[in-house]
């Protein structure tokens, strides 16, 4: 326990940056956001050592101290992506309130409109046919058909 003692009064700095290290690969491994704070403030804590913040005691009670606060701000100001709007990868879920043209003549309900650089197969919300180049608002999914109204 000694040679643990004095490994760490001889190299604090180095001791922090590689806790800093194993918590920031941990935190790429799981892509939590749950080790990202504690991982910059391990490095924080590391920096501090070499301005002379000394003592093992004082170092641990700072990195726990910077966690708390952190962790809880993060809460409040880091904006999670995956929140309302669902699936990044999901291409049509992000086509919701867009507005687009009718790229052929709806028949029975059925068509397709052109919203966004592409051309996508389209429902009606409601009515049966829609004109070539009518204009079209996106307002739900089914699968990988676009519901549309005109807009």
């Amino acid at each position: 326990m000694q040679q643990l003692a004095d490994l760490y009064a001889a190299n604090p700095f180095w001791i922090w940056m590689g806790f800093a290290a194993v918590l920031l690969a941990a935190e790429a491994g799981t892509g939590s956001g749950w080790l990202l704070w504690p991982a910059a403030c391990a490095a924080a804590v590391g920096l501090l050592s070499l301005a002379g913040i000394t003592g093992a005691p004082v170092q641990i009670g700072l990195f726990a101290a910077l966690t708390l606060v952190t962790t809880l701000v993060s809460k409040r100001f880091v904006k999670r992506i995956d929140g309302e709007g669902g699936d990044i990868n999901d291409q049509t879920a992000r086509l919701i309130g867009k507005v687009g043209r009718a790229a052929a003549p709806f028949v029975d309900g059925h068509g397709r409109v052109f919203v966004d650089g592409s051309e996508w197969v389209a429902d009606l919300e409601e009515g049966r046919e829609l004109a070539n180049g009518t204009k079209v608002a996106v307002t739900g999914v089914n699968g990988p058909r676009l519901v549309v109204r005109p807009a």
